[in-house]
């Protein structure tokens, strides 16, 4: 496994406050384990704070501004939750456009809990299945796609996955998408 994602390079795109800790660190883990050089962007340059549920943790430095970024630079995303870190993802139109631009591109995506909320808001949810932390169904539902309560679903490239409980399978099948690269089924 240790270089399973050798030459691949992922964007792990947060808020710069409220991603839930572990939902950041260990998928982060499994990317540089499986040999992926990652790359920490938020709205802002400076850091990323997590959290512990509601308690403050540790803070992240942030490697670059997602307004510097280009997704044609990556070979996939991975989108951390917690509360409120995809519902302040989803009102920046910089973070939304480079999402946007992964499922154009037919690249491998990954988000965790409440991370669809910015999928939601990037419109590339309609016709999939996907799950996430329970209240975020009807969101999902209304934005025209199949809420499923498991632990891990794949949809065409799209890893989803409830909460942190499910992080082993999770990380092991967002590792294998990202191996497999581009996917035809992805699509914005």
């Amino acid at each position: 496994m240790a270089d399973t994602l050798k030459d691949k390079k992922v964007a792990i795109l947060v808020a710069n406050e409220g991603i839930e800790q572990v939902e950041l660190t260990e998928p982060r883990k499994a990317l540089q384990d499986a040999g992926a050089t990652v790359e920490l962007l938020a709205p802002e340059a400076g850091e990323a704070q997590a959290f512990n549920h509601l308690d403050k943790a540790d803070a992240f430095p942030v490697d670059r501004a997602v307004g510097d970024a280009d997704a044609a630079d990556y070979d996939a995303l991975m989108l951390p939750g917690g509360v409120a870190n995809p519902d302040n993802l989803r009102t920046h139109p910089e973070a939304v456009a480079f999402v946007r631009a992964f499922f154009a591109a037919g690249k491998p995506v990954a988000a965790i809990c409440h991370a669809p909320w910015t999928l939601i808001e990037a419109d590339v949810l309609n016709g999939r299945t996907v799950t996430s932390w329970p209240s975020l169904q009807t969101d999902i539902r209304n934005a025209g796609a199949t809420w499923v309560d498991e632990q891990v679903v794949v949809d065409g490239g799209l890893v989803t996955s409830r909460k942190p409980d499910d992080l082993t399978a999770f990380n092991a099948k967002m590792v294998e998408e990202i191996a497999e690269g581009k996917h035809a089924a992805q699509h914005a």
